[in-house]
């Protein structure tokens, strides 16, 4: 079953994705003119200021959501790989495919608000690729097709992001909780479940509530250890930057061979971390309360950056600068090595230990405490960005018979099946901290690459909205007005939400910033 389920998984996550997440992230580039060079000011002046309401987030809570989902353990383990099998060239490339991914980001995140609509249950916000795929065809020949193609979505996301995922996170929590501090792994796993279970039985309010608290804590505690261990290795840096470039475009002979694996290291992941173009983002970004879809799109556009060229990057340097690296030919761990910078011990293993060693250069006997304690942060909000997205897909299968009462039991169809994916996201925790993992990583893993074939497609397919979405926001913006999105008058079909929505009217409207 491993080697059936490894050979499926590695066409899912074959070069043809690699391949298809870059040429995707040049065209979205040019169609919308470089909007991710071009808005940066607004979108940083977004991310601090925004509104909220009784249905909808804050602009920056819908980011923390989305940043909970896009920083995880390969923000560490993901970028220690990267350099061990792709040589330090591998950086630059996770930056190409992050600079370039913001505009994918920006036309989905776009795509997830103008297609959103009102949970018939609670009444929140709720988007994503499975509503904008079947929404925004539903006025064409082609809408029966859209739908199954939603369908499909959805259903793939709620396995992956519901049952399978969440423990492999959890295994990984554990166990470095119990390499660190000799903690059993039931303890790990009793004190995960209560307090995900406090959070996400509270709905995407707390979840965005626990998110904008959690997410920035956690992402600038992690940069600036990095940025401490790398200031006392200043005089590393210009070689580290050096390497990095020379290695990339395979100017260094010690790293000639593996030019093409940088460039595929790289860019896988990069498109791993920052998720640009897999359908995650939509999700967060429809559950926010703005005037005009491309605020959002232009917030998330800078989720990207914050995952890639800041963590991965503090990553990065922090392995580079300390020496806490090792770069073996053939991307695998017995193959020659090609490049060492001396602090890692010869059995270190591939992943998380680099990090380990890098701050123990600094504070010796620290790294498996701090690295036990960011993958802790790490899992836990990823395991509630992976529930929501499994939630929001369950709302989109049952569609109209959510809110139809059960009869003989309390609730509707709705709010038992929710239960039922509560319950079974719990025991998932509870299992993959006590027990291995590596079947349903694999499975998590094919669930997440269908879904980001799925999503590319259908945004090349129904991209359009957005940049009408975007040259209607940068008109109002010329004009000096506040924009507000009128799907109507752009001849945008198929979002209901924004056609009766008056955002002069909004109920208990909250002023908010970061």
């Amino acid at each position: 079953m491993a080697d059936f389920l490894n050979t499926i998984n590695g066409y899912v996550w074959s070069n043809g994705l690699v391949y298809l997440c870059l040429a995707a992230g040049v065209y979205f580039s040019i169609r919308s003119r470089f909007v991710q060079v071009r808005q940066v000011p607004e979108m940083v002046r977004l991310m601090l200021k925004g509104e909220k309401s009784p249905s909808g987030v804050s602009s920056f809570q819908a980011l923390a959501m989305s940043l909970s989902g896009r920083v995880g353990t390969g923000n560490i383990a993901g970028v220690a790989t990267a350099i061990a099998f792709g040589g330090p060239g591998a950086l630059f490339w996770m930056w190409t495919v992050a600079f370039l991914g913001a505009s994918t980001s920006f036309v989905e995140c776009t795509l997830g608000q103008i297609y959103k609509t009102r949970d018939q249950l609670t009444g929140e916000y709720r988007g994503g690729p499975a509503y904008y795929i079947s929404k925004a065809m539903a006025h064409t020949r082609a809408a029966p097709a859209f739908k199954i193609y939603g369908f499909a979505f959805a259903a793939v996301t709620v396995l992956a992001c519901g049952l399978l995922l969440p423990s492999v996170q959890s295994n990984s929590m554990a166990s470095a909780m119990n390499q660190a501090w000799d903690v059993p792994t039931w303890v790990v796993a009793v004190g995960a479940v209560i307090l995900l279970a406090f959070v996400i039985i509270g709905g995407v309010k707390r979840i965005a509530a626990f998110a904008a608290v959690v997410v920035p804590f956690m992402a600038i505690a992690y940069i600036l250890v990095a940025l401490i261990i790398v200031a006392f290795n200043a005089a590393e840096i210009p070689n580290v930057i050096s390497t990095i470039f020379a290695s990339a475009f395979g100017a260094d002979a010690a790293f000639g061979a593996i030019l093409g694996a940088a460039v595929m290291w790289g860019v896988k992941r990069g498109v791993y971390s920052n998720e640009a173009g897999q359908g995650t983002g939509p999700h967060a970004a429809a559950a926010a309360e703005v005037s005009h879809p491309a605020k959002q799109g232009l917030v998330q556009a800078f989720a990207v950056y914050i995952d890639t060229l800041f963590i991965c990057t503090a990553t990065g340097f922090l392995l580079m600068s300390t020496g806490a690296y090792r770069v073996f030919e053939g991307e695998s761990a017995d193959g020659t090595v090609l490049a060492d910078g001396g602090a890692l011990p010869s059995d270190t293993v591939v992943g998380p230990a680099f990090a380990q060693t890098a701050v123990d250069t600094l504070w010796s006997g620290v790294g498996a405490s701090f690295v036990a304690i960011s993958l802790a942060f790490f899992c836990l909000t990823t395991i509630i960005a992976y529930y929501y997205m499994a939630e929001t897909n369950l709302r989109f299968l049952l569609g109209k018979y959510a809110p139809i009462p059960v009869p003989l039991i309390r609730g509707t169809i709705g709010s038992n099946v929710t239960l039922l994916l509560q319950a079974l996201i719990l025991v998932s925790v509870t299992i993959g901290a006590v027990a291995t993992a590596t079947d349903a990583w694999t499975l998590g893993d094919i669930g997440v690459g269908l879904m980001a074939w799925l999503n590319i497609i259908g945004i090349l397919i129904l991209q359009q909205p957005a940049y009408k979405a975007l040259r209607d926001f940068e008109r109002q913006k010329k004009a000096g007005l506040d924009p507000t999105f009128d799907p109507l008058a752009l001849g945008i079909p198929g979002a209901t939400f924004w056609e009766t929505y008056d955002p002069k009217s909004r109920d208990k409207l909250t002023k908010t910033s970061a």
